[in-house]
């Protein structure tokens, strides 16, 4: 398992097992490592170490459903080697957008779904708005995707959009929800300050 090495440890890999995917970005291979993927910031991923989107980035819809994934992202998904995503329903705090991952990322999270108790009332609601909604996109030569109707009309995406990174996927905004949904966020922070414990609960 290779999780936050180093970029350096990768001399140990023999040189026919590696694989330019990208600038920034190369593919190590082989039977007894598996795949693993080293990007810009010197960190690997692997199947179990997935990378990490994060950041905002405003971006225009154009009159075909069209929309330009931000440069950053798109490095991403380079290295990944990969040009599916996957995008769904999303709500928060009543505010709809939509949740886009990585081909690799979805997988994961399908396969931690398995373990779930398949006739809980939650957990199947929860199932049929976000898994049964779910479609397959892919990322063009011009580095677009073009979001289906259903989606862009569940999320009122008609023009002005925010890309958010949210760890191993990104979520996709209207430009005026992201501002009130950031703006109730601040607020509520504000006045719960000890909220922000719960980013370093985990970390030792």
């Amino acid at each position: 398992m290779y999780r936050g090495e180093e970029a350096q440890s990768i001399v140990v890999f023999p040189p026919k097992n590696r694989k330019i995917v990208g600038p920034f970005l190369f593919r190590l291979t082989g039977k007894k490592h598996g795949t693993i993927v080293v990007g810009q910031s010197g960190r690997k991923w692997d199947g179990c170490y997935p990378p990490m989107f994060r950041g905002s980035f405003e971006h225009t819809i154009d009159e075909k459903g069209r929309v330009s994934i931000p440069s950053k992202f798109r490095e991403i998904l380079k290295g990944l080697n990969d040009d599916r995503l996957v995008a769904t329903k999303f709500i928060l705090n009543a505010h709809r957008c939509l949740d886009v991952y990585p081909q690799a990322s979805w997988d994961r999270f399908e396969e931690e779904l398995r373990g779930k108790p398949s006739f809980d009332a939650t957990f199947l609601k929860l199932e049929t708005f976000y898994v049964s909604n779910a479609q397959d996109c892919i990322v063009d030569k011009q580095g677009r995707i073009l979001l289906p109707p259903v989606l862009r009309d569940y999320a009122g995406l008609k023009k002005d959009v925010v890309f958010a990174g949210v760890r191993d996927k990104f979520r996709i905004w209207d430009k005026e929800a992201w501002q009130k949904i950031n703006e109730e966020a601040e607020r509520d922070l504000t006045e719960k300050p000890d909220s922000f414990n719960i980013l370093s609960a985990n970390v030792h």
